[in-house]
This record gives structure tokens, C-alpha cells and sequence, in this order.
């Protein structure tokens, strides 16, 4: 992920300054790079001649003053000390999902965000960037779906279908974390629903670890630890509603490829978008006594902050990452009320919020039962 960020900062210009001429008028710098594998590096040093700092140890990026900002991806287990360790030199953040390998780690990383707030830190999810998907999150602005029938919002890729593909670190716990495919994907999922305050107060889970083990290093089998697929069954209670709300994460979607979705039912208005048909937005407005018909819209490139890119042509997944970067540094330079538009980067909060729910489906998988989410409290 760390090449598709400096290729969004490498395509800025692809931001048109037609409508966001003073909210953007700012260009982000990729000035250093840190990994610890010399072969990786070479590729941002070979692309980008702005990098000044090119380093093994991210300590050095940290006391560098040519650093506003820093993206970081590791593995879940480094979240805590990595993440805590750039927050507290001053550098604003956006992390990857999701925030600490466990709920003491993300505890840690909240701590050390309240020592300073002024630093900005957010986490990465680039899905509801895409057309469809962010014309869901402002309907849920305006309260178009009327009283909630239900919501349905999931994740889903078949990597891990080949029962021959080598172990990595998402499938070890130490690395990954108990969470399983919880932990890595499931922020992309929640990140709309929470956006609209759809928080469950409670969670019955069914978690699969379907392929148990895989060839490791030498190609013996060994161990494969985490879950590969989760299905979780909640119940959201808001001032005055109550609704099912069912989230899924899946490693193993037989013929799925990277497919994010989300299904709203309202009984005024309904809405459905999948990355598997990423043209494509389904929408079903009803008057008591009309017709029910769903509606097939074809969308183009109309995104979140305008592009060169005309309106009748695709957007992709890259255009979502540089849309996300876009968010970000809006947020960053302009603040939550100058932003450009309105939808922003996961919070902290929400990030909080994803790791009390995936706690509670621990629990839930562990008890075989319906399990209470940990309340709403801000850090």
C-alpha cells in the first residue's frame, strides 16, 4: 500500500481546481521513505528525486523536520509502538486499519493521541470513495432512507482459496491478531455504518478458519492460526430505531476479487452499491401505496473532490486511494469545517468503535452467544 500512496501524491495533478481552487491549493511532497528491505526502497528513491530520507529505521523520519506527515503500514502487531512513537514526535498520521493489534494496543495509541491534540491522525479506508458508495454516505446525511429496515455492509476476496498459497503474517496471530479477517478488512466495513451512527449495541458472530494450515517457508504445512471469514449478525439501537445490521469480512469468497458492499433498506428509500459492479448504483424510492421498482443508475467519475478525468469514464480503485489522500490533507491544511466536501478520513473514535465490536465477536464465537458491544464512551 505504501507505492499506491506515493503514486496518489505523484498524481495530484489529477485533482482538477475548478471547485476546490482555495481549499486545495496546496501540493503534498514525499520527502522519505522507511522499509526494511533495501529492494523496496529502491523503487520510491527510483521514482521520486523530492525523497531526502531514505531509511531502515523510522526513527529517522521522526526527527526529521521535513516531515509533516507520515502513512504507515506494518503489520498489526507494531501498530502500538510505531504508531504512539509518531504521534508523540508531533507527525500526523494515517494508519492503517486496524490500530493496534488487539483493544490494549488500540487503548495505547488513544492515550497518546490525547496527549496531543494537535496532532492529526486518522486511519486508512479508501472504499467509500468511490461514487456510489460516497452518494450512500451523503443520503445517510440527509436521513433519505426514512425509518431503517435493515443494513447489510461486507468485504470480501478469494486470496486465500488456494489451499497451496505460503503462510504470511495475516494468518499468524502473533503478527495479525486474534481479530483474523476482522482485523484486516473489517474497518472498510464499518466505516460507512459508523459514519452514520449505526453503532451495535450487540454482536453474534460466526467465525471460520477454513484452511488450517499451509506451507510454510520450506514448504512443510504448518499452523495457519486466524480466522479466515467472519459473518457477524448485530443490532443497532439509536434514539428511535432499532434495526439488524450484518457485517461480513471473507479472505475465502469463492470468485470474489477485492468486492466492497453495501445494502440499505429504508421503508422511504433504498440503496445498494458493489465494487463488483462499480458503475453501477441501485436505488428504490417508495410512497406509501407507489410502486416498489428499483432504480439502475450508471455512474461515471463523479467523485468526492473533481478530477481531470471526464464524468462518462470509470473510476478504480487508485482514483479511491488518491480521493482518500485528498481527504486527509484537506483535513490536515483546511480543518474538519474547511474541508472541500464533507466526508472525512475513519477517526480514532471509530476506530475505538471497530475494536470494541470485534472484541465482542470474540466473545460471542468463544460463548456461542449474542454478546453486549462495549458502550459508546469517546477516549
Amino acid at each position: 500500500m505504501g507505492r499506491e500512496f506515493a503514486s496518489a501524491a505523484a498524481r495530484w495533478a489529477h485533482l482538477s481546481n475548478t471547485r476546490t481552487a482555495e481549499t486545495l491549493a496546496f501540493i503534498p511532497r514525499l520527502v522519505a521513505v522507511c522499509d526494511l528491505q533495501p529492494e523496496l526502497m529502491s523503487w520510491f528513491t527510483d521514482n521520486f528525486a523530492s525523497i531526502k530520507i531514505a531509511s531502515r529505521d523510522y526513527r529517522a523520519l521522526l526527527e526529521s523536520q521535513e516531515i509533516e506527515a507520515i502513512y504507515c503500514a506494518v503489520p498489526h502487531n507494531l501498530h502500538a509502538q510505531i504508531y504512539t512513537d509518531i504521534i508523540r514526535a508531533g507527525k500526523h498520521l494515517l494508519g492503517e486499519k486496524p490500530f493496534g493489534i488487539d483493544k490494549p494496543a488500540n487503548d495505547s495509541i488513544n492515550a497518546a493521541i490525547a496527549e496531543h491534540p494537535r496532532v492529526l491522525v486518522r486511519c486508512s479506508s479508501e472504499f467509500p470513495f468511490y461514487p456510489g458508495a460516497y452518494r450512500i454516505g451523503g443520503w445517510t446525511r440527509e436521513r433519505r432512507f426514512g425509518q431503517i429496515i435493515e443494513v447489510e455492509a461486507g468485504f470480501w476476496h478469494s486470496s486465500d482459496l488456494d489451499p497451496h498459497k505460503p503462510i504470511n503474517w495475516k494468518r499468524r496471530v502473533e503478527m495479525n491478531g486474534e481479530y483474523g479477517s476482522l482485523g484486516d478488512l473489517g474497518m472498510h466495513v464499518v466505516h460507512l455504518p459508523f459514519r452514520a451512527g449505526w453503532i451495535p449495541k450487540n454482536v453474534r458472530a460466526l467465525l471460520s478458519n477454513i484452511v488450517t494450515r499451509r506451507p510454510g517457508p520450506d514448504g512443510e504445512l504448518v499452523p495457519c492460526e486466524t480466522w479466515d471469514n467472519a459473518i457477524l449478525a448485530c443490532e443497532v439501537e439509536t434514539e428511535n430505531q432499532n434495526f439488524p445490521l450484518f457485517l461480513s469480512t471473507k479472505r475465502i469468497a469463492p470468485g470474489e476479487i477485492n468486492t466492497w458492499f453495501i445494502r440499505v433498506l429504508g421503508m422511504d428509500f433504498s440503496a445498494a452499491y458493489s465494487t463488483k459492479t462499480p458503475k453501477t448504483l441501485f436505488t428504490l424510492p417508495y410512497a406509501p401505496g407507489g410502486p416498489q421498482a428499483w432504480h439502475v443508475e450508471d455512474l461515471g467519475y463523479d467523485s468526492a473532490y473533481p478530477a481531470i478525468t471526464g464524468g462518462i469514464f470509470e473510476f478504480g480503485f487508485p482514483d479511491a486511494i488518491l480521493q482518500m489522500w485528498a481527504a486527509f490533507c484537506d483535513e490536515l491544511v483546511n480543518g474538519r469545517d474547511g474541508m472541500a466536501q464533507p466526508f472525512y478520513c475513519v477517526t480514532p473514535e471509530e476506530a475505538m468503535w471497530s475494536h470494541n465490536l470485534f472484541s465482542a465477536a470474540l466473545a460471542s464465537q468463544r460463548h456461542t452467544e449474542t454478546v453486549r458491544v462495549a458502550e459508546r464512551i469517546e477516549p
